[in-house]
């Protein structure tokens, strides 16, 4: 909801602009549960754009004295990617090595370089105990093809945890990769968010100062909740015009409350009452909006609940919250 995927589709097509070719698309569980699941994808979404260069020629002869020999063009499809694939000898990244260099041997005419782009890359992550490294591999194929020249160029998105993943799948991650944090909006960009776009299409409807505050209260910056308020208030707005109303108003409690169905209760209702308990003492912190402690979560149970929650607790529910997404680890 900050804002990752459209900068990564906004980057699409400034990098084809410059000459490169573009593929990815949203991982997937299955799709990085192994090194030859990751192979897989990434062979099929690059197949989508080799597909209409030529990858080979093979000759065919007629039969009979006066025979010709007629040359077949053979597209880089994913069946021959697969195939290449297949019959390389040695490991996944062995593989998928020799894939990809084919693979730019077939458009180097045409382009300047490929970019792999995957969204939600925060669910990549090594398997020790199954032995399956799928990032690794990612980080390996992708570094080898780089040290020999050849312009791969690899762009990652997804929650925080993402960065984490890659340090721990190669200790000198940090190095090949540039990181970009996206953030909340401050007060003035929130502003500019919700007015520029009714400014910019001459729209009939106009937010009030009053109004504007409130939203940026409610939403506190969060670029979703920006547009997702802005979107239910304009909506309401406009049906209340429709209906003759003379001084139309904008309820934000409900659009809230909608916001909360909308957005949280499938994940809020997978949750055990204990795990709601500590998660409604973490909102209440005073430090809620920054960082909090194990300790801090446990002092400040006490004066919420008769039965307050010990440190050793706080660290089990939290390690499972962290594993539904609903909260993050900032450092140690």
């Amino acid at each position: 909801g900050v804002g990752k995927t459209v900068l990564l589709e906004t980057l699409k097509p400034l990098a084809i602009a410059q000459g490169w070719l573009w593929a990815g698309t949203d991982l997937s569980e299955s799709a990085t549960i192994s090194e030859h699941s990751l192979s897989t994808r990434i062979i099929a979404d690059i197949s989508t754009i080799t597909s209409a260069f030529a990858a080979a020629e093979i000759s065919r002869n007629d039969v009979g004295f006066t025979a010709s020999t007629e040359k077949i063009s053979i597209k880089g499809s994913y069946q021959y990617l697969v195939q290449k694939y297949n019959e390389t000898p040695g490991l996944d990244n062995d593989k998928l090595k020799a894939v990809l260099e084919n693979v730019w041997d077939i458009v180097k005419g045409s382009a300047k370089g490929i970019v792999l782009a995957y969204d939600e890359a925060q669910i990549l992550k090594d398997q020790a105990a199954d032995k399956q490294y799928p990032l690794s591999l990612l980080l390996e194929v992708v570094q080898y093809l780089q040290r020999k020249n050849i312009p791969f160029l690899l762009v990652l998105t997804g929650l925080p945890t993402l960065f984490p993943n890659l340090v721990n799948a190669r200790t000198y991650a940090e190095r090949m990769f540039h990181v970009l944090s996206i953030d909340r909006l401050s007060a003035d960009e929130t502003e500019e968010a919700i007015k520029n776009p009714v400014q910019h299409s001459n729209c009939p409807v106009k937010f009030s100062s009053i109004a504007i505050s409130q939203i940026i209260e409610y939403s506190g910056g969060y670029p979703y909740f920006v547009q997702f308020i802005c979107k239910e208030a304009f909506d309401s707005y406009i049906q209340q015009l429709r209906l003759k109303i003379e001084y139309p108003s904008v309820f934000l409690d409900e659009i809230v409350r909608k916001l909360d169905t909308d957005f949280y209760a499938g994940r809020w209702g997978s949750l055990t009452d204990r795990q709601r308990d500590l998660l409604n003492v973490s909102a209440n912190l005073p430090t809620a909006e920054e960082e909090f402690s194990l300790q801090d979560i446990a002092e400040f149970s006490k004066q919420l609940f008769s039965k307050p929650f010990t440190v050793s607790h706080v660290n089990q529910l939290l390690g499972k919250l962290t594993e539904y997404g609903l909260i993050y680890k900032n450092r140690h």
